[in-house]
């Protein structure tokens, strides 16, 4: 399907993948539902109000990081490369290097289908030049880029701490994914969050403004409106804590009260005080996340950090066969 210079690949998984994955969630202890269900148009939208708040300092610091090192992240990359940007359900970090990078294509992917459709046809309008293949697909998987895309000097750029949100052993084979993506001497660009004081860490994840508040419980609103359920949102809230013996935050809705909710044919009862965990948000060291990397077939190019160290922008190349 083409939309003006936006070619629109839609690979968008189905209401019968979203109730599999609730119910199996909400079936096991401790219960959990995966984060890639935060991403309706709400959501998303909320989820760029989250990143302009005070408490929130990963998307601000590591937009400074491309300010600053613009010219050498742009010098270490190859000329009219394929920029693939798994997440890219907003053009905006993007849009910091991108004029100087000038890929021959762009590939955005992300599940939030109206959000990606439109952040896509607002960049094509802001750069005619920039031929955009924008594929609405689940990320978080293995995922299959159009035939028509060229498989040579491809660039994998994943920002805002993303990769915080798999489980270290998850992290190995989903950068195995991406390595196979990019393929041989293939590079990737990536945003790791590293690791600090909890103070720091929760004021993130439970904004002073209530925002992130919205964008957990709005989890629930999805699915009742997608998947006929009955949650009542006045009887839930949101949890954030940072789990220093995993080394990572973890996001929680607690019910308020014991309660039943329906979910279709299922129900579920809830005790007073119990979870529902909805996201991880791991925690690295440099040299920790360089390790990862490494067991996933890339090789360490360059780290640049923010004058506080607070965040890292990782460049690594898959290792040549």
């Amino acid at each position: 399907m083409t939309n003006g210079s936006v070619k629109f690949h839609d690979n968008h998984p189905g209401v019968d993948d979203m109730q599999q994955d609730v119910i199996t969630g909400l079936s096991q202890t401790p219960r959990s539902i995966p984060p890639k269900y935060f991403y309706d148009k709400e959501g998303s939208r909320l989820f760029d109000l989250i990143t302009q708040t005070n408490d929130y300092y990963p998307t601000r610091t590591e937009v400074l990081i491309f300010q600053k090192y613009k010219q050498a992240i742009v010098d270490f990359l190859p000329d009219s490369c394929v920029l693939i940007e798994p997440g890219g359900g907003s053009y905006s970090k993007v849009l910091h290097f991108v004029n100087e990078l000038r890929p021959s294509i762009y590939v955005p992917i992300d599940i939030s289908k109206q959000y990606l459709q439109l952040s896509a046809e607002q960049l094509a309008k802001k750069l005619p030049w920039l031929n955009v293949h924008a594929i609405c697909d689940d990320f978080t998987k293995q995922f299959n880029i159009p035939g028509n895309i060229p498989g040579n000097s491809r660039v994998v750029f994943f920002p805002g701490s993303s990769i915080g949100n798999f489980h270290p052993l998850e992290v190995v084979q989903y950068l195995k994914n991406i390595a196979a993506l990019a393929g041989d001497n293939g590079q990737l660009l990536i945003g790791v969050d590293l690791k600090k004081d909890k103070t720091t860490l929760e004021r993130a994840y439970d904004d002073s403004e209530g925002i992130t508040a919205q964008f957990n419980l709005n989890l629930l609103t999805r699915i009742n409106h997608e998947l006929s359920a009955n949650f009542d949102l006045q009887m839930w809230s949101h949890y954030a804590c940072y789990n220093s013996e995993q080394g990572r935050i973890e996001m929680h809705l607690k019910s308020q009260c014991e309660q039943v909710v329906e979910i279709n044919d299922y129900e579920f009862y809830f005790d007073n005080n119990e979870t529902i965990h909805t996201e991880n948000s791991y925690k690295y060291t440099v040299d920790d996340f360089t390790a990862l990397a490494n067991q996933a077939n890339f090789i360490a190019q360059k780290v640049w950090l923010d004058d506080n160290e607070l965040f890292s922008v990782h460049l690594f190349k898959v290792k040549s066969k």
